[in-house]
């Protein structure tokens, strides 16, 4: 239903426990820490649409400078963004590939629960992102997409570091 959900579940459903799980350089993380990264952003993501959708205070503020620009090219900048490097910014590399296919199923069913409600939110009520200014409802669902793209560049390098020899 959701492309950018379907490229990383049909790509991990390739992967062996050990590629999912490999580290192959210091600071980087291993594909089953991206595929976390995604589910956890894309959870927090829906729970600002939930928010959006059960506030009853209008927020007239808008978006940021950056937030502007992330809505007009309809996607992140093409540049690495990275994290504090603490726990708390870490994905977790304990999950099975049957856990994250599950997670990203989820995600994919919440988004199809939330999408055909999305316009009967009212566009003033937001939830502040830290980079991008006040969205609603519609922007932080859309948002998921554009973070999930974000990353198709990070997969496809951790891809070709942790390739079996010969593939």
């Amino acid at each position: 239903m959701y492309d950018f959900i379907e490229t990383f579940r049909s790509d991990l459903e390739t992967y062996s426990p050990d590629r999912l799980k490999r580290i192959a350089k210091p600071g980087s993380w291993s594909l089953g820490q991206l595929m976390d990264h995604i589910v956890a952003v894309a959870d927090e993501y829906l729970g600002h649409v939930a928010t959006c959708a059960r506030t009853t205070e209008p927020q007239t503020s808008g978006k940021t400078e950056a937030g502007e620009d992330v809505f007009r090219r309809r996607a992140f900048p093409p540049i690495r963004i990275a994290l504090p490097d603490t726990p708390e910014f870490t994905p977790s590399n304990d999950r099975s590939k049957e856990e994250l296919l599950a997670e990203l199923d989820r995600i994919e069913r919440e988004m199809a629960a939330w999408e055909p409600r999305l316009d009967a939110i009212d566009p003033e009520m937001k939830v502040r992102h830290g980079g991008f200014g006040w969205l609603n409802a519609r922007e932080w669902f859309d948002m998921i997409g554009f973070h999930t793209r974000h990353h198709f560049r990070q997969k496809a390098e951790l891809e070709a570091w942790t390739a079996p020899p010969g593939a």
